[in-house]
């Protein structure tokens, strides 16, 4: 079977596929735990990197870009959704109550549907879109590792991708659109880069790029060209350097190889200061989330998976 056989036709059920809740079951829940490497390297605040890729790579697919575009407050409050988004998935992998989170996280989706541009449908839990949603935080944590904290072994790759099946299990939702080896994933992750469109919603929230840091209200124009000036350049190069190139172009975002250069230079630079990073006190270098998770737990990360696996 071909990677991603019957997608189409699977994503235009727009119908939720949802796996029971079994509370006299015998089994413990699935969960993560200080001795994964998703663990280690999710809540990292490096991980703020690739916030673009992470968002930018989900709604460049059609179906959730309207999903978006429907039912969310992304144009007029950017930063609060992203505030209300984010806590809930770090609580399903950092918390004591992971499969609470998990359902929580997919109960927020039980009623965003609609169509797109074509007439079919979507359901955000149908199991091919609710999947992709899934992995781009599945690449993000292999991505931003690999890119800006240090170099990952193809062995602790494959770890990464086992650890993700776990994660995904605590959402609830059926698994069927789920690679089952990590190079499957590779190949299943190349063909949504093929499937990007460029949805009005991934348009307008990467147009801080194309057109500058908007000034803020407060601060004189003179003042905000000066400052603005580096940061736009630091997006430009860094922001975008993070983003497939299948996104860049649906997003009309420029790059070239004197960028890419500077990307490759800026990201060796970040490897190289990892020791650096693991002197910091712990509460500076993990997300809330995942500082309290550590501390509950009474690990110190810090001196964990420095190293690549052999």
């Amino acid at each position: 079977m071909t990677v991603n056989q019957g997608y189409e036709h699977a994503i235009r059920e727009a119908e939720p596929v949802i796996v029971d809740d079994d509370a006299d079951s015998a089994l413990p829940a699935p969960r993560l735990g200080a001795d994964s490497l998703i663990w280690k390297f999710y809540g990292d605040v490096r991980g703020v990197f690739g916030f673009q890729r992470l968002a930018g790579t989900e709604n460049c697919i059609e179906q959730l870009g309207q999903a978006v575009l429907d039912h969310s407050v992304i144009f007029d409050d950017f930063l609060g959704r992203a505030q209300r988004t984010g806590p809930p998935v770090m609580k399903t992998v950092y918390s004591t109550e992971p499969q609470k989170w998990g359902r929580t996280v997919r109960d927020f989706h039980r009623n965003i549907k609609g169509e797109i541009s074509d007439g079919s449908r979507y359901h955000a839990l149908n199991p091919e879109l609710f999947y992709w949603a899934h992995a781009t935080f599945v690449d993000q944590v292999l991505y931003i590792t690999d890119t800006f904290i240090r170099r990952l072994s193809h062995a602790e790759k494959v770890q990464i991708f086992e650890e993700s099946k776990i994660w995904y299990e605590l959402y609830g939702v059926s698994a069927r659109s789920q690679p089952q080896t990590y190079e499957e994933f590779l190949a299943y992750w190349d063909d949504m880069l093929d499937r990007f469109v460029p949805h009005k919603t991934i348009v307008y929230a990467t147009g801080y790029i194309r057109q500058g840091l908007p000034r803020p209200g407060n601060v004189p124009a003179p003042l905000w060209r000066v400052v603005s000036a580096p940061l736009n350049a630091f997006i430009r190069t860094v922001i975008v350097g993070t983003l497939p190139q299948q996104m860049r172009e649906v997003c009309d975002l420029e790059w070239d190889e004197k960028r890419e250069k500077r990307f490759q230079r800026f990201a060796k630079t970040m490897r190289t200061l990892n020791p650096v990073f693991n002197r910091l006190p712990l509460k500076w270098l993990y997300l809330p989330w995942a500082y309290n998770a550590w501390r509950r737990v009474g690990v110190d990360p810090r001196p964990l998976h420095n190293r690549p696996a052999a």
